[in-house]
Formats: C-alpha cells, sequence, structure tokens
C-alpha cells in the first residue's frame, strides 16, 4: 500500500476536463474545463493545462474516462489506450492509475488488457462511493450530455450493465443531458398555437437553450459554444427555440416560446422518469429509498425525486467537502469518487 495525503481523480470526457482534488480525504478543490476532444487530441493537453494551473499537481492521480468514445480513435479500445497514455505524460512525475471498474486499479502497464473495464468506467465510481455511503438508493447524474441511472442495494451498485451498450438497453443510461441535447433528439412534434407541429431536423437548439429560457441552467454549465455560434441570453435562446419548429421568434410573444420550452423540458423529463421506473421495477430499491442527485444537473433529479415520491439526497451531502467546493464536486461526481476511491484502494 502506499501512504499518500493528495490525490486528484479526473474525469476524462469527450466535451469536458474533471478534476478533484482530495487532501486528507476531504474534497478540497474541484474544476471543470471545456475539452471538445472532437476537435482534436491537443485539447486534452490544452485542458489538463488549464486544469492544473487551477488545482495544482498531485503525487497521485487517479482516471476514469469517456473521451475515448471520441472519433478520433477507430475503436474504444484504441481510444482508452490514446487518452491513457495522454493523460500519463501529462501528469509524469506524478503516478497515475487508471479506474477500471470491477477490475479495480491498473497502471499504465494493465491499461490494453483492461480497456474494455476502463472505458466509460466512470458512471462506476460515482455509483460505488454512493454505495459506501448509502445501503440503499437510486442514484441519478444528469450530466450536460447523458444521465446514468443506478439502483444501489445493499451497499454496491446493482446495475445489471456494465458497458455503455448494455447500459443503454436496461435504461441505466439515458443519452440526455442538461446542456448538450439536440432537441430534435427530443420530442417528434410539440404543440405550439393550439396545433401540433413536427420538429426541423436540425441542429438548431440545445436542451442548454431550453433551460436558460426557463432560467434553469446553472452558472458556468454550459461551456461550449451555441448552435448558431451566437450569444448565450434569453432572447438568442428562444431565436434557436424558434428555429426549431421553423419559425422566427419574432411571430410569437415571449411566453409563446417559454411555453415551449417547458414543453421540451417536459418532455425530457419523462423520458428520465420512465427510464428511472424500469429500474425501479426490478424492485431492489425499497419504496422509502431516497433519490441520489449528482451532477450539473442534479436540480432536474430533485423534481425526479418529487414525482417519484421519495426523498432527495444530494451526492455532495455524502462526502467530505470545503463548503466553497460542495457545488463543483457534486458537479464534477465521477472525478470527486474516484479520487476518494482511490485514497481508500491506495490507504491514503
Amino acid at each position: 500500500m502506499i501512504a499518500m495525503e493528495t490525490i486528484i481523480g479526473w474525469d476524462i470526457g469527450g466535451a469536458h476536463l474533471k478534476a478533484a482534488r482530495v487532501e486528507n480525504g476531504i474534497v478540497a478543490a474541484a474544476v471543470q474545463i471545456a475539452c471538445p476532444l472532437w476537435l482534436g487530441l491537443a485539447e486534452l493537453d490544452r485542458a489538463f493545462g488549464e486544469a492544473l494551473a487551477d488545482i495544482g499537481a498531485a503525487p497521485l492521480n487517479a482516471v476514469t474516462m469517456t473521451g475515448e468514445l471520441c472519433d478520433a480513435f477507430a475503436t474504444r479500445e484504441d481510444g482508452v489506450e490514446g487518452v491513457a497514455k495522454i493523460a500519463a505524460r501529462i501528469l509524469t512525475p506524478g503516478r497515475t492509475w487508471f479506474y477500471a471498474g470491477r477490475s479495480g486499479f491498473v497502471d499504465g502497464g494493465g491499461v490494453e488488457a483492461h480497456a474494455r473495464d476502463i472505458a466509460s468506467a466512470n458512471w462506476h465510481a460515482s455509483a460505488t462511493l454512493a454505495g459506501l455511503r448509502m445501503r440503499e438508493a437510486l442514484f441519478v447524474d444528469i450530466g450536460s450530455t447523458t444521465t446514468d441511472i443506478i439502483p444501489i442495494a445493499e451497499g454496491r451498485a446493482a446495475a445489471l450493465g456494465y458497458s455503455d451498450a448494455q447500459r443503454l438497453t436496461h435504461g441505466e443510461l439515458v443519452y440526455t443531458g442538461l446542456v448538450r441535447t439536440f432537441l430534435m433528439a427530443g420530442p417528434k412534434r410539440v404543440p405550439f398555437g393550439g396545433q401540433w407541429t413536427p420538429l426541423m431536423n436540425e441542429w438548431f437548439a440545445t436542451t442548454a437553450d431550453v433551460y436558460r429560457i426557463l432560467g434553469e441552467l446553472p452558472e458556468e454549465a454550459d461551456m461550449t459554444d451555441s448552435a448558431d455560434g451566437r450569444e448565450k441570453t434569453k432572447p438568442a435562446s428562444r431565436a434557436r427555440l424558434a428555429r426549431m419548429i421553423g419559425r422566427d421568434a419574432s411571430e410569437a410573444d415571449d411566453d409563446a416560446w417559454d411555453r415551449l420550452a417547458r414543453i421540451f423540458a417536459e418532455a425530457q423529463l419523462r423520458e428520465i422518469m420512465d427510464a428511472a421506473e424500469l429500474i425501479l421495477s426490478r424492485g431492489l430499491v425499497g419504496c422509502d429509498a431516497p433519490v441520489v442527485g449528482a451532477g450539473v444537473g442534479r436540480g432536474l433529479v430533485k423534481k425526479l425525486a418529487a414525482r417519484l415520491d421519495r426523498p432527495f439526497i444530494a451526492f455532495d451531502d455524502l462526502i467530505e467537502a470545503a463548503p466553497e467546493t460542495r457545488s463543483k464536486a457534486c458537479d464534477c461526481a465521477p472525478a470527486s469518487a474516484v479520487a476518494l476511491i482511490a485514497a481508500d484502494y491506495f490507504d491514503a
């Protein structure tokens, strides 16, 4: 075992890099940096540089990832190895371990053999940490792009799936999030002006526009460009929303566009609710067990808990974190979780 007082947990995604610094079992700092890997792998070098300047370096680093899905790689296995090599290079001379979920932690030499376990295992870190704190719960992490829904039973993550493909089929991964989801991926038609209207099958607007209009988009949650590259204001979001139904914002008043935004928000919540009900129907989680909410979209998780008539507990209430860091530690739940798990694993 290795005695370490400071560990940084890294969650390397395809759109963001998240990091959480754990000192003596307490999340002391956390940061999220935009990292659009579809623009090239140099984005990861840049994002690491910004994160390290903000959060500092550590003698031990615990890494989880979803960035292997980036289309810069031919296969997911290639992606895992490529991302791992970049992380290990940048984080040297600190030691770097990669979270392989059900297989624990592996060093750089074990990445190739455990690529399938490492791939997109960030949900496993968060749910495992929740299981260490709660014997029974429904863990829900709504991020900018996706939603993880994992039953916690008898103090462990009781997921039926492990890979993205498996979790999609079991309802444990819902490809919808608070910020980056294209509205054309939601309902196929919406009511407007007393009529049902189909949507334009174009990337005209995202869920960030919906929640900005509704005043429910947390500050700094939207770190990527808008669909049209224009400003991130309510009027600009209403204009983008109007295009989804082939209109200009001037064709209706603000109330009409706000109603339409609420319709899209409701459709998204229903999609997540359906998946949650499917998972709860397995009977692993008792009727009084709470919903644990994580991610930048945990406000939606709180709404979900109310509809399920269950108590809501924020992920940051399950961990020790500096007061000024609690919210960001919850935004970056997988990074916080993998660092805390590593602290126990390496007897920090």
